[in-house]
């Protein structure tokens, strides 16, 4: 976490913390130099709690987020590039 804010620092400084929050990540408070809470956007909130429980939901929203276009990927550039030896022998 990039930013932390001492719980006093942030109670001074709320509307800073929370524009932080937005837009940079997430904010660490602290009370006597240990952390004890963490404040997130309230996107990211509801992405933590209310993800989907679909199976590769991730994979589904990375891939709408991320055009691989925009990246200069064409059909094949990454064939052959995963390693095709089947591991270690397993010895019973």
């Amino acid at each position: 976490m990039a930013h932390e804010f001492s719980i006093a620092e942030a109670k001074d400084h709320l509307s800073e913390v929370v524009r932080l929050a937005e837009e940079e990540g997430t904010v660490e408070l602290t009370r006597r130099g240990k952390s004890v809470a963490v404040v997130v956007s309230a996107r990211e909130f509801r992405r933590l709690c209310y993800s989907s429980s679909k199976p590769f939901a991730f994979l589904e929203e990375f891939r709408n987020s991320h055009d691989a276009d925009h990246h200069g990927l064409e059909p094949g550039d990454l064939d052959g590039v995963r390693d095709q030896h089947p591991g270690r022998v397993v010895r019973r």
